[in-house]
């Protein structure tokens, strides 16, 4: 009997371990982290068993959502503004707001188009270039960074009606992807990805036509995995996982070890 009662204890044990082993990381992500992330999360996975739930969307609207009460443990925008903005709410935990990224963009069409993409943004107000995809950016900030480009090269004006706003960046790639859009500005991170590298052209724009995006991160005061969150954020440092990201569009920091802190 004793026996069968340290089995069961056993057994028991192992299953709050694999229960405490599997704790879920619900990560809120801008949609130009959407191919890096993907890579990234597998690889935190990989080594400590932690799984991670990744959702993608617009900065804009995951603020509105977090304010509303979404349960979601980290958050990675598009910029500082709306994690910040959740600090001064009281709903981020103190001392986590922090710079992980800065953006780029970049012009994107499919193999085969006849748009001269290395001429810049003023190829754009060619009589062929009837729709442009770029994100909203109303709540996207890299929609507001395709803005102020157009707006550097005095075109925004002359191509203003034939924008189509994308929900966030990945829904405007999906667009131009798709031929409902002729070009789209989107994340560099984004056309590097494979599956839109190997069906299309980018050309990157200067960074001198638009304000640097910085991308900062976020744990949420309400995260019940705040230990998890923090061990993902220190996962993001390494050199290699940095490396990756370089590698992939995203500019990262160079005060390693510890991301550099931003002052809202």
């Amino acid at each position: 009997m004793k026996a069968v009662r340290l089995i069961c204890c056993l057994l028991l044990g192992s299953q709050l371990s694999g229960i405490a082993a599997a704790q879920q990381l619900r990560v809120a992500a801008a949609a130009d982290l959407q191919f890096v992330f993907h890579e990234v999360s597998a690889r935190f996975q990989k080594e400590t068993g932690h799984t991670v739930e990744l959702t993608f969307g617009s900065s804009g609207n995951f603020f509105s959502q977090i304010q509303n009460g979404a349960p979601f443990d980290i958050f990675f925008s598009a910029d500082v503004d709306y994690p910040a903005k959740l600090e001064a709410a009281g709903l981020v935990e103190p001392g986590t707001l922090s710079q992980y990224a800065n953006g780029r963009i970049a012009l994107w069409v499919r193999k085969g188009s006849r748009i001269d993409i290395n001429q810049g943004l003023r190829t754009l107000t060619e009589p062929r270039v009837l729709k442009i995809s770029i994100a909203n950016p109303e709540h996207a900030p890299y929609g507001r960074a395709a803005v102020a480009a157009l707006r550097h090269e005095k075109v925004y004006d002359k191509v203003r009606d034939r924008l189509v706003m994308g929900e966030n960046i990945s829904q405007a790639a999906q667009f131009v992807e798709s031929g409902n859009a002729d070009v789209g500005i989107l994340a560099l991170s984004l056309a590097l990805a494979p599956s839109l590298k190997s069906e299309g052209r980018y050309y990157e724009i200067p960074t001198s036509f638009y304000p640097a995006i910085d991308q900062a991160v976020v744990i949420l005061k309400s995260s019940k995995q705040k230990d998890i969150a923090r061990r993902f954020l220190s996962f993001l440092k390494r050199p290699e996982i940095a490396g990756f990201m370089r590698g992939n569009g995203l500019t990262v920091p160079e005060s390693q070890p510890e991301q550099r802190k931003v002052t809202p």
